[in-house]
């Protein structure tokens, strides 16, 4: 389910899936989060709106985020790849989605394979590359307010300004990737509704830049004021900071499954898999029905 740890600010290159790499920020105020939200028309959308929900059963991260928005757009591969060419062309090539069986249960899975950079980047030069790429202007707003959000929470969380965080190395670009990508896919769902369940949470800890932590991570303690939770039977990351703050900017209201007419569904899997536990994130999507 979730990948790695991903480990914020500083998050270096362990093997990829490190969402914490950045910088996690929450709008403090919480209300810009859904800066975006789904602008809904809230009179009819109960007759002809769509519906997003994802019903996190052993929690969220950007891959499972990335692998069940693929799968509700039924984006094609070359689709797929232009837009993440528009956004770095060193990211060409670097995601696959692959079919994964977890406690033989089928479920889709998006594999990242990223190249391995030095560079380090504050908001504002990821701000820049978000400006500059071909994504929608849509999907540029809302990839611009997660990251946003990300940079608030980190810094609140280690006393500097957003501006003074810094994505570093990998964990950037997998940060870059997850967040723009989902944020594009989101954006040509243009769900009325996106309707998340409770999150699971678990105690434990995870391994970073910034030795041992507890979970849940700082940057999603930062990011969970008025979110429901509900425990979790396993120790360790369920949800990662990506995740937190692409449910606080995409709008996610949460509860029980919307009425809806489902037209698509998927299960998703991350990178981390816990043990015993049946593993994975249901995404379906579909037309609403009168509540």
């Amino acid at each position: 389910m979730s990948k790695k740890h991903d480990c914020h600010e500083h998050v270096h290159s362990h093997g990829h899936k490190h969402e914490h790499p950045h910088a996690h920020c929450h709008s403090h105020g919480h209300k810009h989060e859904h800066p975006h939200a789904h602008c809904h028309s809230h009179g009819h959308r109960h007759t002809h709106g769509k519906a997003l929900t994802i019903r996190a059963h052993s929690g969220l991260s950007g891959d499972i985020m990335l692998a069940g928005l693929m799968r509700m757009t039924e984006i094609s591969a070359e689709d797929f790849e232009a837009r993440l060419a528009s956004l770095m062309p060193e990211l060409a090539g670097s995601v696959k989605l692959v079919r994964r069986e977890v406690n033989h249960i089928g479920g889709w899975h998006a594999s990242v394979e990223l190249p391995h950079q030095h560079e380090h980047r504050t908001l504002r030069d990821i701000l820049a590359i978000i400006e500059k790429s071909g994504l929608s202007e849509r999907g540029r707003e809302l990839s611009a307010a997660t990251f946003t959000l990300l940079a608030r929470a980190e810094a609140a969380v280690h006393g500097k300004s957003p501006e003074d965080v810094h994505f570093h190395e990998v964990g950037a670009l997998d940060s870059v990737l997850d967040i723009c990508m989902a944020c594009e896919l989101f954006a040509m769902l243009a769900p009325e509704r996106f309707v998340v369940s409770p999150l699971p949470v678990a105690d434990g800890h995870v391994h970073c830049a910034h030795g041992i932590i507890p979970v849940p991570a700082p940057a999603v303690l930062e990011l969970m004021e008025g979110v429901p939770v509900r425990p979790f039977p396993a120790q360790g990351e369920t949800v990662t900071p990506t995740a937190m703050a692409l449910l606080k900017s995409l709008g996610a209201e949460f509860g029980p499954w919307p009425s809806m007419r489902v037209e698509k569904r998927a299960l998703a899997y991350g990178t981390k898999i816990f043990e015993g536990a049946p593993n994975g994130a249901l995404f379906a999507f579909g037309r609403l029905e009168h509540d």
